[in-house]
């Protein structure tokens, strides 16, 4: 039940400043997505800023997106909550929506044990039927999934995969270690994409992709086609680049970042706030040499 192989972008959520969905230009983005090779389209994830939309906007920007899409690539909803009941209602929303699969976030704030974990999780893949990929982000939700948890989940047929975006190689290769080779894992962090690979993660759920789509896709293939080198030589030029779109807290400096590339993606929510000029002046200094 793979879902995608390659990259898949965490695409941002363009916004008018008046803070109401941009749709005309989301449809630009996503169509620069697909003519730039892009994989799948992750919808409505943290790039996206979901944490600042209702429930029916993450339906709607959610069933925009596969519209347009029409099924060129798997588009993979957002849909994680902290309240597993209302996780349970936004995933069956999602697939109402015509979503391929979901992103599920693991609960913050209230966070809950491993067993917890298992429990909320269980539930949510009872209720649909589409694949899931589990999300472990710990620096957000300061909740981990443990290697022995992710075990555990792998074995319910609908939770196919996990997005890992600890940082931490170790912890990748003790997931791989126990599930073997049949569970999918995705980079959740650009600066890591061929590490992971190299244990056999599938891809990337990218930020970088958002500006530099083609880049990352061959990034990604060039490995899988057996050329490691020109992978990782790819891997380290974005290694400036990435560290600048993490300066301030994502989605900020993405959305400058197209912004100056002349993508017109608008705005952020509050309470994300512009970038500072600082931060614009690092991009437009990296932008510009990267012409």
């Amino acid at each position: 039940m793979t879902v995608f192989t390659g990259s898949g972008v965490a695409i941002v959520t363009p916004f008018f400043e008046n803070g109401d969905i941009n749709y005309e230009n989301f449809g630009k983005i996503i169509d620069f997505q697909l003519e730039n090779k892009t994989d799948a389209l992750i919808v409505a994830g943290t790039t996206g800023e979901a944490s600042t939309m209702t429930d029916e906007e993450q339906r709607d920007v959610i069933k925009y997106a596969v519209e347009r899409v029409n099924g060129r690539v798997p588009v993979i909803a957002g849909a994680g909550s902290n309240n597993t009941d209302h996780g349970i209602n936004l995933s069956k929303m999602c697939e109402e929506a015509g979503a391929d699969a979901l992103l599920q976030v693991t609960p913050y704030y209230n966070k809950t044990s491993q067993r917890g974990l298992i429990e909320h999780y269980k539930k949510i893949a009872e209720n649909v039927n589409i694949p899931i990929i589990l999300y472990a982000v710990p620096g957000r939700t300061a909740m981990p999934i443990a290697p022995e948890t992710v075990l555990e989940l792998s074995k319910i047929k609908n939770i196919v995969g996990l997005k890992d975006a600890t940082g931490d190689l170790s912890y990748a290769a003790k997931v791989r270690s126990l599930v073997g080779f049949d569970f999918d894992i995705y980079s959740g962090n650009d600066d890591v994409t061929i590490p992971l690979m190299s244990i056999g993660a599938k891809g990337v759920i990218s930020v970088i992709a958002n500006i530099y789509p083609e880049e990352v896709h061959n990034m990604v293939t060039d490995y899988l086609n057996g050329e490691t080198e020109k992978a990782a030589r790819t891997q380290i030029e974005l290694k400036e680049l990435n560290d600048a779109l993490f300066v301030e807290p994502n989605p900020i400096p993405v959305k400058a970042a197209m912004n100056i590339m002349g993508m017109d993606e608008g705005h952020l929510r509050l309470p994300l706030f512009e970038a500072s000029d600082e931060t614009k002046k690092r991009l437009e200094k990296i932008i510009g040499e990267r012409k």
